[in-house]
């Protein structure tokens, strides 16, 4: 299984919604594949946050690091060639990083 697809399974079982892999391979030089996702609350996107850390040490990818879980509006996951944004409803249509990365 890939590291994305590992990833959006598990944001799946998390119960996030509106998962969206975006390939940005050639557009960023930072990572081939940036996923969004949404949380329903802070809270949700807290422990969506953590709980896909916790399951990508379990399965041996490295999270080489992590921001914003303290105010939980967009957190944001770096597993090097995929980073994950997990964003509040209202985050995520502000910053429409849809649109800017497809």
């Amino acid at each position: 299984m890939s590291l994305v697809d590992f990833v959006v399974n598990k944001l799946d079982d998390l119960k996030a919604t509106d998962i969206l892999p975006l390939n940005v391979k050639g557009k960023s030089s930072i990572t081939d594949t940036m996923i969004l996702c949404t949380g329903t609350s802070s809270r949700h996107v807290s422990s969506l946050a953590q709980k896909l850390i916790t399951e990508c040490k379990l399965a041996g990818i490295d999270v080489f690091g992590d921001e914003g879980k303290e105010t939980a509006d967009w957190v944001v996951v770096d597993l090097g060639e995929a980073i994950v944004h997990i964003m509040q409803p209202e985050s995520r249509e502000m910053y429409q990083l849809e649109k800017l990365w497809a």
